[in-house]
Formats: structure tokens, C-alpha cells, sequence
């Protein structure tokens, strides 16, 4: 009994559900892919090329910026390593738009208050986009290599400047998926594996035990008493002159 409840218990920890849970997203991805253009005169600056600081910019009228994972429609991204993202600004002012650059940082997903990781911030030189135009932006970042699997929230933002007075949009803000880089084969697959091969060799012991009581059991069943062929002296004194006694005496004296 004590095995069928380690086995259940057992049972119970590996089926239990890892929740996680996933924002949504619009169909901006086909919208970018479909209708924006590059910048032909675009210069990246490079990481850290221009410090943004924690400052936070009003929002312009007329800039409509969205965000595209190229090939990764999960927004899945390997701890340790670059993940790339296009950011698209459409600029429907009447004054041309000079990009400054893009900064991201990454938050648990319950409270934006705890913030996670700054990532990398990346810098532009030549990046003007006329009235009435649009461009996409690359933006590339990784992540810690330390930080665990999970769901975790990215917030990006993309700075400018519009007649040399800065403002800022965010173009994404939305659930990123960390795995474990290295291949298929993770630290929590292996152990859920191993706990896997561990639970059915306990359930086939289970089960060996449970046939062998139920054959002790079966065995104990068809043993059959049979009586000893001894007499009790008063059961035969109390017999004695009765039709029974004289038959068995017969039966003797033949036998003899």
C-alpha cells in the first residue's frame, strides 16, 4: 500500500502543468513585410554608440512604428545568444524624422517595476526618414546567458528626433519565450526523462509485487485439509454394538 501511494504521489509531480502564459500580437508582422522600405543611407553606429540614459520621451503625432521577429513568429530567444528583430516607423508628419537609435530591456512578466536586464542599446547615424515615407530598422540583442527559462516581458523602444526636439515610441511590449541554448536536450528536459524512466520502473515493481501476492493468495486457496485416519477411543466405544461398528469390523477381518 505504501508503494501505491509513492507511486501516485510520484505520478502527480511529473503530470503537474507548467503554466505559461502568452500575449498576443497583431498582424503588424505582414504589414511591415508587405509596406515598408529601407533607409538606402542607413548607418548603424553600433552598441552603446550614444548613451539614451533612463530618460523618457513624449510620443509624436504621425509615427506609426511596429515590430517583426524575422522567421521566429514563437519570439522565442536563446539565452546567450543574438536574437534580431526589424523595427518598422511609418512617418505621417509633414516634417522629416531623424532616428536616434533603439533601446530595450527586458521585465518579469507581473511587474514591469522589476526589471529584469537593460539590454544593449543601438545607435544610427544617417537615419532620416522623409515626410510621407517609412523604413525599417534592424535591432539586434542577447540576453544573459544566465537567465533561467521562461516567460519573460520585452519592452523596446525606438528614439528620434523631430525639428531637433527628441521623442521616443515603443514598438513592442509584449511576452519573449528564453530557452536554454545548446540544442534540443535541456536541463529540464533530462531531468523530465529521468523522472520519467524512474516512475515506470517503480510502477513495474509495483505491479511484480501485486502478481506475486495475487498468486501467494490463489495457492493458498486449493490447498485442501484432508482428516487423519485416527480415531477418537469415545466416538469408537459409543459406536460399539451399532450396524456401523459391525461393518467396519467386517471390512477389517477381510482386509486381514
Amino acid at each position: 500500500m505504501e508503494n501505491l501511494r509513492f507511486f501516485f504521489f510520484a505520478l502527480l509531480l511529473l503530470v503537474s502543468p507548467l503554466l505559461q502564459v502568452a500575449r498576443s500580437q497583431s498582424d503588424s508582422d505582414a504589414e511591415v513585410a508587405g509596406t515598408v522600405e529601407e533607409v538606402s543611407d542607413l548607418g548603424i553606429v553600433g552598441e552603446n554608440a550614444q548613451d539614451f540614459g533612463d530618460e523618457n520621451f513624449s510620443q509624436a503625432l504621425g509615427v506609426d512604428v511596429v515590430c517583426v521577429f524575422p522567421k521566429n513568429s514563437a519570439r522565442l530567444v536563446n539565452a546567450g545568444e543574438e536574437t534580431e528583430l526589424l523595427v518598422g516607423v511609418r512617418n505621417d508628419g509633414e516634417l522629416p524624422i531623424t532616428v536616434v537609435g533603439i533601446r530595450a530591456s527586458v521585465h518579469l512578466p507581473f511587474d514591469h517595476k522589476l526589471l529584469v536586464q537593460n539590454l544593449s542599446a543601438q545607435g544610427f547615424n544617417n537615419a532620416t526618414i522623409p515626410a510621407s515615407a517609412q523604413a525599417t530598422f534592424p535591432y539586434i540583442f542577447a540576453v544573459s546567458k544566465y537567465l533561467q527559462p521562461g516567460s519573460f516581458d520585452l519592452v523596446g523602444t525606438i528614439i528620434f528626433e523631430i525639428d531637433q526636439q527628441p521623442y521616443q515610441s515603443t514598438f513592442y511590449n509584449g511576452t519573449i519565450e528564453v530557452v536554454e541554448s545548446g540544442g534540443f536536450l535541456s536541463t529540464e528536459s533530462v531531468f523530465l526523462v529521468t523522472l520519467g524512466i524512474a516512475l515506470l520502473v517503480l510502477f513495474g515493481l509495483w505491479l511484480q509485487s501485486q502478481i506475486q501476492n495475487l498468486s501467494k493468495k490463489s495457492k493458498r486457496a486449493a490447498k485442501v485439509e484432508v482428516g487423519t485416519g485416527a480415531r477418537d477411543a469415545s466416538v469408537d466405544e459409543w459406536l460399539q454394538g451399532t450396524a456401523l461398528s459391525q461393518s467396519h469390523s467386517q471390512k477389517s477381518k477381510k482386509k486381514k
